[in-house]
């Protein structure tokens, strides 16, 4: 089958850069409409040109993943549009904030939980409600990590996160799978991006990371967002609840 999605219109949250970004750009890339969704017109704007330049279609929604009107005006914006109501949603808005469990700060807590957990949430809720309510079926592609199925010191927060993205693209896809929709879920190593670009220069951090991959080298933004664009087309038509693993190997030890 075909990763073509020509004539259909993806949303992408977290678009403004990073993996968000890159799937955004693979999606467009592939023959989707795509809206681009994220706090900051101006990055969202920046990923509209690009997409646009190499001869994409894009349009820009701003909104905060963890608010839920915005959200849901979000969505109601790009049902609204010409290209015809979304058919395929990726939630790659997320953060990431480190630090030894005993000192962590619960405000940082909180803020993991509502962008990584409750955006991904509400942007799934506010999609699959109107697929039901249209009688379509769609796809979801959800962002987790590895770090949704190991621990990792100083990552507390983070992994409790992305075991609840794990669980919650697990219970859709059993729920909405008689819907016609399927819901799987994205699970990269760690990626040189804006949001990892610190961590990663740290000689130690980065020493362990590569004793931890079998494959000796960290993902691109273009691996994760090839992932994503399978997931999204026609050629993953029979796999729903599936976490697939971006990452370098690290999870099969």
């Amino acid at each position: 089958m075909s990763e073509r999605l020509d004539g259909r219109h993806a949303v992408v949250t977290g678009a403004g850069r990073g993996l968000g970004r890159g799937a955004a750009v693979a999606l467009a890339a592939a023959g989707a409409h795509v809206t681009l969704v994220a706090r900051s017109r101006a990055e969202l704007e920046e990923a509209a040109v690009e997409i646009e330049d190499a001869g994409g279609r894009a349009r820009v929604a701003v909104a905060d993943v963890a608010d839920e009107a915005q959200v849901e005006a979000a969505l109601a914006a790009a049902d609204a549009h010409a290209a015809g109501p979304p058919s395929i949603l990726v939630t790659a808005a997320g953060l990431n904030r480190t630090g030894p469990t005993e000192r962590y700060d619960v405000a940082d807590w909180d803020r993991l939980m509502d962008v990584n957990v409750r955006g991904t949430f509400l942007a799934c809720r506010a999609f699959g409600r109107r697929l039901i309510a249209r009688g379509a079926g769609g796809r979801i592609v959800t962002m987790s990590s590895q770090m949704g199925v190991v621990g990792y010191p100083g990552r507390a927060a983070y992994c409790a996160t992305k075991h609840a993205v794990n669980g919650l693209t697990k219970a859709l896809a059993v729920e909405w799978a008689p819907r016609g929709s399927a819901v799987n879920a994205v699970a990269p190593t760690f990626v040189r991006t804006r949001m990892t670009e610190a961590m990663l220069a740290d000689p130690a951090f980065a020493a362990d990371l590569a004793a931890r991959l079998p494959t000796g080298r960290l993902a691109e933004v273009g691996d994760v967002a090839a992932a994503v664009r399978f997931l999204a087309s026609d050629g993953a038509a029979a796999i729903t609840g599936h976490v697939l693993a971006v990452d370098g190997g690290w999870t099969a030890w």
